[in-house]
């Protein structure tokens, strides 16, 4: 055991093997008896594969590069494939990011474009496909881009045939809804086939707020009837419908305050806990219908676990295991059910439940350990006290290292991570950019700030007409009562952020003197100039709840904004940005530059080429983790050796 100061503790975590590692399996599904995924390659460009585990156990990736399994509908993206076996053939559809057009192909085939190329706009997206062979078809979501702007876009239901005959004609193309909704989500057929229901919403809500499900008659000829609201409202938020095998409607809702599952709208399993999420990309499933009447489920609160749920009995059983926290994706077939799972102790992995014995094991993805796992992070569950009492989530990381140890008086720096959306929470699973930190002696604080899912609706609407307010309050909140309580250095505290967390990171540079330093990433910072066309169309009336409608509260938005506050800020920081993010666009960092130019403020800007929202190429993580790295081992008078010195302007 070593005696070092906090952050010259040696670690074999580099950031090359943080990177590696980056992303997680999403979207799982079956193509026959066949369970296939999509799946990270940081180290080929930040592409998204198409994986396949064949029935003799092995996996294979199915298509090469540069093909990238991604879709752009609400620049969110989506469920970006499907998959079937008919007459002893595997077929399966997906979206290619790159130029988003839907393709259909045969595993070693060549993949062909069922739909065509428009130069209007975004042109033409596609998510959530469901195969239709009985119709020749392939049903989706349809986002059209009818002008230029971000906000010049119709959303339906549509039908793209499979032979082809819609890769150069947008005309057969067969829409089965209009665009008098905003907003869609996939068809889901009934089990005779005559009837489909779909969730819709419109500006200025967010799916979290409130949705309706609606459900219309299906005529023989593939038709949609008029469809009919069945449930929600503004202020009811239905996350996720489908059918049971009998025909029965079952969906989430929030209605008594948390995500419950309900059946023919009478509530099956009533909890204080969540059984679904936010609808941040199409396609997300917190729970799937079984053959015998039972129903796998995505559940909890604060965490997400995978059980079985009985509607007639209301009981659940959950799946042993070491899972803690499972995704929202999820695929039945048969008595099997897959998804997939994470915990502090193991990255996200593909998980088969076999209902029929209760046996869950790991399929896909396994995790494994590329290093000593005594260098992984411990975590630490928590709840602190906010301004007026509240109580504040979070998940502590103490430094930890099983070779060293700090002098005895000395106390750790810490890094608040603000976590974005901010609709969203931070998953107690391994991260290995947090271990990044901690096996080096920098401790970690991840922040569920009122706001966050996974604590109920009246702990998610903490932040209505409150961001840049209760988000700032409660990161700093935690970060002095880290202090206070001696767990942290008082004098060594940072916080960082991505996306809304970049917001709250440069709003608590701004409006606090909580903070040594900040790491702010593909931020928000300018709310007016976000609120009138400077952000893609899902979320151009989010600050109508978040701070409320600029027609109304003006100086709210220049009140709030960090790049109106430049002047402020008074420690150093690193601002990381994608130079083709369209959702939070670098004109924003750039604003701020301009306005902290010379007040000799250390700084320094790192904007990477082919980036978006959300680093995903192995050589920019690599480069923003070091960078981050350097920016606390100069601002704490640390020891870090072998990294680059990150270069601060002033």
């Amino acid at each position: 055991m070593r005696i070092l100061p906090y952050g010259a503790w040696p670690s074999p975590l580099d950031a090359r093997l943080a990177a590696a590692h980056d992303g997680r399996p999403e979207y799982v599904g079956f193509v026959g008896d066949e369970v296939w995924w999509t799946a990270p390659r940081p180290a080929e460009g930040g592409r998204r594969t198409l994986v396949r585990r064949r029935e003799d156990g092995t996996e294979e990736s199915v298509l090469p590069a540069p093909w990238n399994v991604r879709s752009r509908v609400h620049e969110y993206g989506g469920q970006p494939w499907a998959g079937g076996v008919r007459d002893g053939r595997t077929l399966v559809v997906f979206v290619h990011f790159a130029d988003q057009r839907l393709y259909a192909c045969e595993p070693g085939g060549e993949p062909r474009p069922l739909t065509p190329v428009s130069a209007v706009g975004g042109g033409l997206r596609w998510a959530e496909p469901r195969l239709m062979p009985d119709r020749g078809e392939v049903w989706c979501v349809l986002e059209e881009f009818t002008g230029d702007g971000p906000t010049d876009v119709r959303r339906v239901l549509a039908a793209v045939p499979l032979d082809g005959s819609a890769a150069g004609d947008r005309g057969a193309v067969r829409e089965l809804t209009d665009d008098r909704r905003r907003f869609v989500t996939g068809a889901r057929l009934s089990p005779d086939g005559r009837r489909a229901a779909w969730l819709a919403w419109d500006h200025p809500r967010m799916p979290w707020d409130g949705t309706e499900a609606l459900v219309a008659e299906v005529g023989a000829d593939g038709v949609f009837g008029e469809p009919q609201v069945v449930a929600g409202g503004p202020e009811e938020s239905i996350a996720q419908v489908e059918w049971s095998t009998d025909g029965r409607l079952l969906y989430t809702s929030d209605r008594m305050g948390w995500w419950n599952l309900y059946r023919d709208h009478q509530p099956v399993c009533p909890r204080e806990e969540e059984f679904g999420g936010a609808l941040w990309k199409l396609g997300h499933r917190w729970f799937a219908p079984l053959a015998d009447g039972l129903v796998a489920v995505v559940h909890g609160r604060g965490a997400a676990v995978l059980g079985v749920l009985d509607p007639e009995t209301g009981e659940v059983v959950d799946v042993a295991g070491p899972w803690t926290e499972f995704a929202s994706t999820l695929a039945v077939h048969g008595e099997r059910v897959v998804a997939v799972g994470a915990s502090p102790r193991s990255a996200h992995e593909v998980v088969e439940l076999d209902t029929r014995t209760g046996r869950a094991r790991v399929i896909g993805a396994a995790h494994d350990d590329t290093v000593d796992p005594a260098h992984y992070p411990e975590p630490q569950i928590r709840a602190f006290t906010g301004p007026d009492g509240r109580e504040i989530h979070a998940h502590v990381y103490p430094p930890h290292n099983p070779g060293c140890v700090a002098p005895g008086a000395e106390l750790p720096p810490y890094v608040i991570w603000a976590h974005g959306g901010p609709t969203d929470r931070s998953p107690l699973v391994l991260d290995l950019e947090i271990a990044y930190f901690t096996s080096r002696g920098i401790g970690v604080a991840e922040v569920d700030y009122g706001g966050s899912t996974g604590y109920g609706r009246e702990y998610r609407d903490r932040l209505r007409g409150q961001w840049g307010v209760v988000d700032v309050e409660d990161c700093a909140a935690v970060a002095l009562a880290l202090a206070d309580e001696g767990t942290a250095d008082r004098d060594r505290l940072a916080i960082r952020g991505g996306s809304a967390g970049g917001w709250t990171a440069a709003a608590s540079l701004t409006g606090t003197d909580v903070y040594a330093c900040g790491t702010i990433s593909y931020p928000v910072l300018d709310l007016t100039a976000w609120a009138t066309g400077e952000t893609h169309d899902f979320e151009s009336r989010y600050l109508d709840t978040l701070v409320g409608p600029l027609d109304e509260v003006p100086a709210r938005y220049t009140e709030r904004s960090p790049v109106e506050h430049a002047d402020r800020i008074a420690v150093p920081f690193l601002l990381l940005q994608g130079l083709d993010d369209v959702i939070c666009p670098p004109a924003q960092a750039e604003r701020l530059l301009a306005r902290i130019a010379r007040r000799g403020v250390p700084h320094a800007y790192l904007a990477f080429e082919g980036e978006g929202h959300g680093f995903r190429r192995a050589e920019t993580l690599l480069r923003a983790l070091e960078a981050e790295l350097s920016l606390y081992a100069q601002v704490f008078g640390l020891r870090v050796p072998g990294i680059p010195t990150l270069e601060l302007a002033k």
